[in-house]
């Protein structure tokens, strides 16, 4: 499974690469880049919640191959359309948005299943390891991605990507699922009832799952807008947004091993909220930076942070929610952790248009720190976790 999904990112990340290199340059808007970014994390918003009572229903790895199958079709459509000379945005527009509504489905199954697979001793280092595989991706995928994209052009990144869903494919088939849905005559909505009133009993999980939303909300334009730093900021051109993805890829990679090393620590909460205010600083200081390397220097700081915060919430919720009401808790906490970011990204595009990326990312940076100094000093319940 670790493999599959690694094979997977990596092909996922290529794409996302010259996509968002091909919507800029095509439309030469901050605010088309953000919309797209926007399209394809909205359908969280939209269809998860029902996508975690599926999950708890369904056969979870029926519902990934599911998800994985319309993923790939989407990937070979764009490139036969940049091959054959694609002319408008609003095609990549509504693949996004199609590519969306399928995670929306397949990311509550694949966070339910994980925890299946591993005894729940070994679970925040499963995590993290997890972890450490999409975020490996983020380093080789925009390498691979960033020489398909000069030496073949943008069409052979979306052909790789789709290609790579048949690693992904493959293990879904090989795995033993131990998970047997319960027989259920509720309603769909009554089920999302469930889900929310299991949610409501634990007062720390509803500062997790809003901790997820504003760390997304605040933090991940840093990387929907890189390729705004790298061509206007640093005049680094492509070759420069690849080597800031590889950058930030890199420090997550390292940021999800040393929660692996202290994942079976107490004051995972505590650690999560340090970590939170080093990715705002880091990011200030990126914003700040006029140079390739140390811009290169503040994103891996940033990406160590960042994904060290995001496994350690992620491991908390996990920890505390039964596996019965495993697909819903974690649909909510999939609409919190992605519905972040397009509201993000459109937001922070609309004002990058007007302002320009350094000022606005620089006062997101100060919010996170702001946001982390509250929940560590004042507001203590993840510092106590």
């Amino acid at each position: 499974m670790w493999l599959g999904a690694c094979t997977s990112s990596i092909g996922t990340w290529m794409q996302q690469l010259a996509q968002s290199w091909l919507v800029y340059t095509m439309s030469g808007s901050a605010f088309f880049l953000g919309l797209d970014a926007f399209l394809g994390q909205a359908p969280i918003m939209l269809f998860s919640l029902v996508g975690g009572v599926f999950a708890d229903r369904k056969s979870r790895r029926k519902l990934l191959l599911m998800s994985q199958y319309v993923q790939m079709f989407c990937a070979f459509v764009l490139a036969a359309l940049v091959f054959f000379g694609l002319r408008h945005i609003w095609p990549i527009l509504c693949l996004s948005f199609l590519v969306g509504t399928a995670q929306s489905f397949g990311g509550p199954a694949y966070s339910a299943l994980v925890p299946t697979l591993v005894e729940p001793e070994d679970l925040p280092n499963a995590i993290a390891l997890n972890s450490i595989q999409f975020n490996l991706a983020r380093v080789i995928g925009p390498v691979l991605g960033g020489l398909a994209l000069e030496q073949l052009g943008a069409s052979w990144c979306f052909v790789l990507n789709g290609v790579s869903f048949i690693a992904v494919i493959v293990s879904l088939y090989m795995i033993r699922v131990e998970f047997k849905p319960a027989q259920s005559r509720e309603s769909v909505l009554e089920s999302m009832k469930q889900g929310f009133g299991f949610i409501r009993n634990r007062a720390s999980m509803i500062s997790l799952i809003v901790l997820a939303f504003s760390m997304t909300l605040i933090a991940y334009p840093i990387i929907a807008f890189l390729p705004v730093f790298a061509r206007d900021v640093l005049h680094a051109g492509s070759r420069g947004y690849s080597v800031l993805l590889a950058s930030s890829g890199a420090g997550s990679v390292v940021g999800a091993l040393i929660v692996a090393a202290f994942a079976r620590d107490k004051n995972l909460g505590r650690a999560a909220l340090i970590m939170l205010l080093a990715l705002g600083v880091a990011m200030t200081s990126f914003a700040l930076s006029n140079t390739l390397w140390w811009s290169c220097v503040f994103l891996f700081v940033a990406g160590a942070a960042m994904i060290g915060v995001f496994a350690m919430v992620s491991s908390l919720v996990q920890l505390i929610t039964a596996d019965q009401m495993r697909g819903r808790v974690m649909s909510v906490y999939n609409i919190a952790f992605r519905g972040g970011m397009p509201l993000g990204s459109i937001l922070v595009g609309a004002i990058v248009q007007r302002l320009g990326a350094p000022p606005v990312i620089a006062v997101n940076g100060a919010l996170l720190v702001a946001l982390g100094c509250y929940l560590l000093f004042v507001h203590r319940r993840i510092a106590a976790l």
